[in-house]
């Protein structure tokens, strides 16, 4: 795992609130001076700070649902080993799994372990089951699994049982057992409940969806991830693959070399991280092809505000 700078306490965080107003009011500003930055360095890609540390992480990450769920032969292993490999070679550090992934966190803890690439990592995980001695059991487990003896963090997965598991996260991140500590979801119809709890202070960090096809998180949501400084990861970001459904057989506009972009992946992922209040997407994927595109959203050139809104009226102009 990294052993960049420690998580502060989750208790209620004043510094950071005012960082985060500030960033999310100078939003067109931020977007336009990390464009420059991007264009300076074209070879390294975007990150981007945890609002409670500082500590800075990639802006492309690696999703795990799905993809990694394969058995333990070397056939069905080898391109997602060469997924890691990668992935870690060009920069990437943030990988996200679950419980519910059928064999995601095993397969990420055996391919990490015979790359040698754990401390370059940033492994995250999640609890999915009710009661304390249930969620206890089941992160002891994924602790084994992925093969680590401290984990960078783990979330609540879809708020089950919630409260019971922050009292366990918060003593194992005391212990320094966990860095950080999350929750997380997957639909518009859990904001409600995510808002309530991301303004308690009491997460380091929230994943839900987000994309160019679903966008409900812009209204209330995510400027209140920057208001709190609770840093924010996005799932979903291709909204389970319909964006592309949507945008084939169609060219990318021409002003899309405006902000580095070469490809529908990248059109849809850049559109994600320009916004301020995002610290890392995780598009899933088993392929090789698929992550070099992926990560190279995270460089050059994003767009500013005025060209996000041009690329919603454009991908809604294509609509049947």
């Amino acid at each position: 795992m990294m052993s960049t700078n420690a998580a502060t306490d989750t208790g209620p965080v004043n510094r950071p609130r005012r960082r985060a107003l500030r960033l999310l009011a100078g939003a067109p500003l931020l977007i336009s001076a990390m464009t420059r930055a991007a264009e300076k360095a074209p070879t390294s890609g975007l990150q981007r700070p945890i609002p409670r540390s500082g500590e800075l992480l990639p802006a492309v990450g690696l999703g795990t649902w799905q993809t990694f769920d394969v058995g333990p032969r070397a056939p069905e292993r080898a391109e997602l080993k060469e997924v890691l490999r990668l992935f870690v070679d060009l920069g990437g550090s943030v990988v996200d799994s679950s419980p519910m992934y059928g064999e995601a966190e095993r397969v990420v803890g055996d391919l990490a372990a015979e790359l040698g690439i754990h401390p370059r990592l940033f492994l995250a995980t999640k609890v999915w089951t009710s009661g304390r001695e249930a969620g206890i059991r089941q992160m002891e487990n994924s602790f084994k699994l992925m093969r680590a003896q401290r984990l960078d963090l783990m979330q609540v997965h879809n708020l089950l049982d919630v409260a019971t598991h922050l009292k366990t996260l918060r003593e194992w991140k005391t212990a320094g057992r966990i860095r950080y500590l999350g929750i997380t979801h997957y639909y518009s119809g859990a904001y409600a409940e995510l808002e309530r709890l991301v303004k308690t202070n009491a997460y380091d960090f929230v994943q839900f969806n987000y994309s160019m096809a679903e966008r409900e998180a812009e209204e209330r949501l995510l400027p209140l991830c920057a208001e709190t400084g609770t840093a924010v990861i996005i799932n979903r970001p291709f909204a389970h693959a319909s964006l592309f459904g949507r945008v084939k057989g169609k060219p990318l506009p021409p002003w899309a070399a405006e902000f580095d972009c070469k490809s529908w992946a990248q059109f849809f992922l850049k559109y994600i991280i320009a916004h301020p209040a995002v610290t890392c997407v995780i598009p899933g994927t088993g392929r090789v092809a698929h992550l070099k595109d992926n990560l190279q959203a995270g460089i050059g050139r994003l767009p500013d505000a005025a060209t996000r809104r041009r690329m919603v009226e454009y991908l809604d102009s294509l609509r049947p």
